[in-house]
């Protein structure tokens, strides 16, 4: 029967070098499990090996150079009992959809075709986000896990004139819709179950390899322009007090991965992982509040219009319920004031 994966299993992680995935592994590691993780090339590995060093065996790479070829996993699912499927492209640079698309939906595609082929597998958890689940409305609308983002999916029709976001959307939307076509379709041929969860904004401290603020991934490198540059990442006052999301410790996603893995209730589910709503004169507000400031070396820190994030009403609301009753007590999400001030000491023992 498909279900948990108690501690003591080895668990693959894809893309183990990414912002999400190296936490995931961390608190895999932690809570006991042996981990696999693929990355797209031996260097891309030694940081990871020299984090996680004292683990020891329990911690592996293998390299997966292509993970949208056939057959790509098929040598590192073998003997693994969970998959935590993180890799996906995150950015803004797309000139045509499918050039996010492509890897997000055969990427996924690729690692649940592998799975296919080794009858130790239990559980499936893979990465989507909130950007399958919304639509933007002229209305408030919270939002659940029912819901899907069909509009992302027609606007990327127009092709390379499509936007940026949306793009990104519709890659993130149809490598869902993938997978729990997959999951159907292989019903009868398949040892494990499938969960998928959907985080919003992902902030929160770093331990994966990035040589300098401009080098983070797109969310973590957003709060860094916006809530530590004196210039705000060159944002207007009314940019930081009315244009938000939701967004969630990337801790909390780590450990939401963890526990999908351990409850039984979780397979053959859709997870909202979301601590709230924000505008980034919150974290701006949080920053300046914070004392003795975690960043000292910066004492400019951007101010914006104190106060103006509590007028702030958010048209886009996730409730995030069910992923609480699911994964139960343990799953306590970080405050704003503890993503913000470890998010700062962060970047001060980095110097940046």
């Amino acid at each position: 029967m498909p279900g948990i994966v108690p501690p003591g299993s080895k668990v693959l992680v894809s893309g183990a070098n990414g912002y999400i995935a190296a936490w995931v592994v961390r608190t895999l590691l932690e809570k006991g499990y042996a981990v696999r993780g693929t990355v797209r090339s031996e260097e891309k590995g030694t940081h990871l090996k020299k984090i996680f060093a004292g683990y020891g065996e329990k911690f592996e790479t293998v390299v997966v150079e292509d993970i949208t070829k056939e057959g790509a996993f098929d040598e590192a699912v073998k003997g693994v009992h969970a998959i935590e499927h993180t890799a996906s492209p995150f950015h803004f640079k797309a000139d045509d959809p499918q050039e996010l698309i492509e890897p997000a939906v055969n990427g996924t595609r690729s690692i649940l075709k592998s799975a296919l082929n080794e009858s130790s597998i239990r559980r499936i958890v893979v990465t989507s986000s909130s950007a399958a689940i919304l639509s933007i409305l002229p209305e408030r609308k919270v939002f659940t896990e029912l819901d899907w983002n069909e509009q992302s999916i027609e606007e990327v029709k127009q092709g390379k004139n499509a936007s940026q976001v949306s793009k990104y959307r519709a890659s993130k939307t149809l490598a869902e819709k993938a997978a729990w076509d997959f999951y159907e379709a292989s019903n009868t041929n398949r040892s494990w179950d499938l969960v998928v969860l959907n985080p919003p904004f992902v902030f929160g401290p770093i331990i994966h390899d990035v040589s300098s603020p401009a080098a983070l991934g797109t969310s973590a490198g957003d709060w860094y322009n916006s809530v530590v540059r004196p210039d705000m990442g060159g944002k207007t006052i009314e940019a930081i007090t009315t244009i938000g999301g939701g967004w969630v410790d990337v801790r909390d996603i780590a450990l939401a991965h963890v526990l999908a893995l351990q409850k039984q209730e979780a397979g053959g589910e859709r997870l909202l992982i979301s601590k709230g709503e924000f505008v980034y004169q919150d974290f701006i507000d949080t920053a300046n509040a914070l004392s003795p400031s975690p960043i000292p070396s910066h004492t400019d820190l951007p101010k914006g219009k104190p106060g103006a994030g509590k007028d702030f009403v958010a048209k886009i609301v996730y409730d995030a319920t069910k992923a609480s009753k699911i994964l139960g007590p343990e799953l306590v999400y970080h405050t704003m004031e503890e993503t913000t001030r470890d998010t700062l000491a962060d970047f001060e023992k980095r110097g940046w």
